[in-house]
């Protein structure tokens, strides 16, 4: 069984500044890539940053210069330090890892439940 979970969601008024975690648990052999999406109420889902596992990072055009994503790779754990936020960066924030897990004996894209960010004008 894996479990992916975030926290670090809050409210912050423009400006602010927040930090996201996320971190695997379970029968996890490796992961490849790990990812921070967010969905705005009546919007879809859109890529915020990902990372690989050797530390290769992309990011929104949106977030650029304001995000960061790191990784520690000994805790499977991925993070979102979001700076200078926007009331437009109001969203659910949604962790996502590519994941060899025993149990499956394959990769597979795990989720976890989201957390609310809300940015205050």
């Amino acid at each position: 069984q894996v479990q992916v979970v975030e926290s670090g969601g809050g409210s912050v008024q423009a400006g602010g500044s927040l930090r996201l975690s996320c971190t695997a648990s379970g029968s996890i052999i490796g992961i490849n890539s790990m990812g921070w999406y967010r969905q705005a109420p009546g919007k879809q889902r859109e890529l915020v940053a990902t990372i690989t596992g050797g530390g290769t990072t992309t990011y929104a055009d949106s977030v650029k210069d304001r995000f960061k994503v790191s990784r520690d790779n000994a805790r499977n754990t991925v993070y979102l330090q979001m700076s200078t936020l926007k009331p437009e960066d109001t969203a659910v924030y949604y962790c996502n890892a590519e994941i060899y897990s025993l149990s499956r004996t394959a990769w597979r894209i795990y989720w976890g439940q989201g957390t609310q960010v809300t940015v205050s004008s």
